[in-house]
């Protein structure tokens, strides 16, 4: 097998792991499924999914202990101040969020992000739900601001030595593929006559993200900044760095609801994100 295959297994692994911890279906101080297990199911090789733990390790998702397996430390967090059951202040989770959005007849969902790569597992699952019959959504229009392929960035970098421009190779790489599953994903819906009408959009902007934005339906906002760690990188030849990186699906989000009085905290918080996307997306971005 060729080290790019073997890079590819090994991005698809960790990308799911990382999302599954993310919207509960692993959650916090549950434990991973044995690594002989995780083999079969994602038909890798014990080594890979070995690398793969390590680096979520080294990301602070889990923990591993020698005859112990690997549990869970850290899912993503979100502190709202609505007060529905699928918005706790303690266990709110993205997942819940955007399933809520998606059962309107009429979706909005734009979207500030680093790579894209926790939006694509979420709309990939509403996917499934509209194919299932679950949801009908009849309209859903995304736009995603994606920061520019060419824009010098602070992270992903080797943490002390010389740029090494596999890492930015890695995060465009990233960032194509699950921008072009997105565009996917909810195209076909239409070519599947299941939604009636569906624009993606997606379009660079000279900016460094240095938060997260979702904007759901021009009623919620969803908010937070990434939080710079020091992880080890593993590329696709086999060659481990150490990098200052960011986490998306580790983020911590805020959660604001407009509400029917125009200058409540919840009403401005939502208008304000929403005229800045709004700026940005017209005036900056390509």
């Amino acid at each position: 097998m060729t080290a790019k295959r073997v890079g590819e297994e090994f991005q698809r692994v960790s990308e799911e792991l990382r999302t599954r911890m993310a919207d509960g279906t692993y959650p916090l101080r549950s434990f991973l499924p044995s690594q002989r297990d995780l083999a079969e199911e994602f038909e890798v090789s014990r080594t890979t999914i070995q690398r793969v733990l390590r680096e979520l390790a080294s990301e602070g998702w889990i923990e591993s202990r020698q005859g112990s397996g690997s549990r869970v430390v850290k899912t993503q967090r979100i502190q709202s101040s609505a007060a529905k059951a699928t918005r706790s202040r303690r266990r709110a989770t993205l997942g819940p969020l955007i399933s809520e959005a998606f059962e309107e007849p009429e979706v909005t969902l734009d979207v500030f992000t680093l790579t894209s790569e926790s939006l694509d597992a979420h709309i990939r699952l509403q996917a499934e739900r509209i194919r299932a019959g679950f949801i009908a959504p009849q309209r859903i229009a995304l736009r995603v601001l994606l920061p520019a392929p060419t824009l010098p960035l602070p992270y992903p970098r080797v943490k002390d030595g010389p740029d090494d421009p596999h890492l930015r190779e890695r995060l465009n790489t990233i960032t194509e593929r699950h921008a072009e599953s997105l565009y996917v994903e909810l195209r076909d819906l239409q070519v599947e006559r299941l939604v009636q009408s569906v624009d993606v959009q997606l379009r660079r902007a000279p900016l460094t993200p240095a938060f997260k934005l979702y904007l759901l339906n021009g009623a919620e906002a969803l908010h937070g900044p990434y939080e710079v760690i020091e992880r080890q990188i593993e590329l696709d030849g086999g060659e481990e760095v150490t990098a200052l990186d960011v986490l998306g699906l580790g983020a911590t989000l805020t959660h604001h609801v407009k509400d029917a009085d125009p200058e409540s905290p919840g009403t401005v918080f939502v208008d304000s994100w929403q005229a800045w996307f709004d700026s940005v997306w017209r005036l900056l971005a390509d």
